[in-house]
C-alpha cells in the first residue's frame, strides 16, 4: 500500500474532514550509473567546501540562501517551523469552478485524495455532490515546502488533486497562435471527418513506452553479449504541399476496413497450399 505524502484536512465553509493525499502517478525510466571509463567501477559524488579545501560528510552540511553574490543566510529547520502557514495541515477550499475552465497547461502533479479515520461518510458526501454538480474545487496546501493550489475533481471512485501551476510560473503564449481564418472551409471539413474518422474512447492500456522496451531488450542483450540489433530510423517527412489531397488519402487509409478473420484464413491457406504440395512430391 502506498505511503501518504501529507495528512491534514479539507476544510469548506464549517465543514472538515480528515484526508491524506497518496501520488497518483510517476515517471518510470531506465536510469544509468556513472562508471570509471577505464575499469568500470562506479563513481562516487564527493561534496566538497572550497574554503578548506578538502572534501565534507553529508551530515555536515545546512541549508542555505545567497541574498548577495558569495554571501549566504543560513536556514534551519526550526526558521521553516515558525513560518509554516496553516495550509500545512488544513487543505482549506477557497472556491468552485466548472472543471472545465481551467486549461491543462495549469496542472502539475496528480495525487488520490482518501479519506482520514471517521472521514468516510463527508468524504463521500463531498465526493458525491462535486460529480453531480459538474464542479471542480480550489484551494490550498503547503507540501514540499512550497504552498500550492490545488484542483480537487471527483474521479471516478474518489476524489483527485492536481496540483497547479502559478500564473507567473506558466510561459506567455504571445509567440503561440494560430489564425483560424487561413482554415478554407472545405479543408476544415475534410480535416473534421478525419478526427472523426480516428476518433475512439481513451484507454492507457494502448499504449506503451516502447523506447523503454527497446532499451531494456539492449541491456539484456549486452550483458549476455549478444549484439545489439538497430532499429530502422524514422522515416525523414516532406512538408506538405497539397493538404487537401493529403486529407484524403488519409481518410481513405483511416476507412480501410480491415481484413475479418474469415477472410484472413482463406488468403493464408492459399499461400500454405503451394508448400503443402511441394512437401508432398
Amino acid at each position: 500500500m502506498a505511503s501518504s505524502v501529507w495528512n491534514g484536512h479539507i476544510s469548506f465553509g464549517l465543514v472538515s474532514l480528515p484526508v491524506k493525499l497518496v501520488v497518483a502517478a510517476r515517471s518510470e525510466t531506465i536510469s544509468f550509473n556513472q562508471l570509471h571509463k577505464t575499469d568500470n567501477s562506479r563513481v562516487k559524488q564527493v561534496l566538497y567546501c572550497q574554503a578548506e579545501d578538502k572534501p565534507v560528510e553529508r551530515v555536515e552540511l545546512v541549508k542555505g540562501y545567497e541574498y548577495e553574490k558569495g554571501k549566504y543566510v543560513v536556514i534551519d529547520e526550526e526558521d521553516l517551523k515558525k513560518i509554516r502557514p496553516k495550509t500545512a495541515k488544513v487543505m482549506e477550499i477557497l472556491e468552485f469552478v466548472k472543471a472545465g475552465e481551467v486549461d491543462g497547461v495549469y496542472l502539475e502533479s496528480s495525487y488520490y485524495v482518501q479519506p482520514g479515520e471517521a472521514g468516510e461518510k463527508p468524504y463521500t458526501l463531498l465526493f458525491a455532490a462535486m460529480r453531480e454538480s459538474g464542479y471542480a474545487a480550489v484551494a490550498k496546501v503547503t507540501m514540499y515546502q512550497r504552498e500550492h493550489v490545488v484542483l480537487l475533481r471527483p474521479g471516478r471512485r474518489g476524489l483527485i488533486l492536481h496540483t497547479l501551476y502559478y500564473q507567473d510560473e506558466v510561459r506567455a503564449t504571445d509567440e503561440f497562435r494560430a489564425d483560424t481564418s487561413e482554415a478554407k472551409a472545405n479543408e476544415l471539413k475534410m480535416a473534421q471527418s478525419l478526427i472523426e474518422a480516428m476518433a475512439g474512447e481513451f484507454d492507457p492500456e494502448k499504449f506503451k513506452d516502447s523506447y523503454r522496451t527497446q532499451i531494456t531488450a539492449m541491456i539484456d542483450a549486452k550483458v549476455k553479449g549478444k549484439e545489439v540489433v538497430e532499429v530502422p530510423e524514422a522515416e525523414e517527412l516532406a512538408p506538405v504541399i497539397d493538404i487537401m489531397e493529403a486529407l484524403k488519402k488519409s481518410l481513405a487509409v483511416v476507412k480501410k476496413p480491415p481484413a475479418t478473420e474469415k477472410e484472413a484464413r482463406p488468403a493464408a491457406a492459399k499461400k500454405a497450399k503451394p508448400a503443402a504440395k511441394r512437401a508432398a512430391s
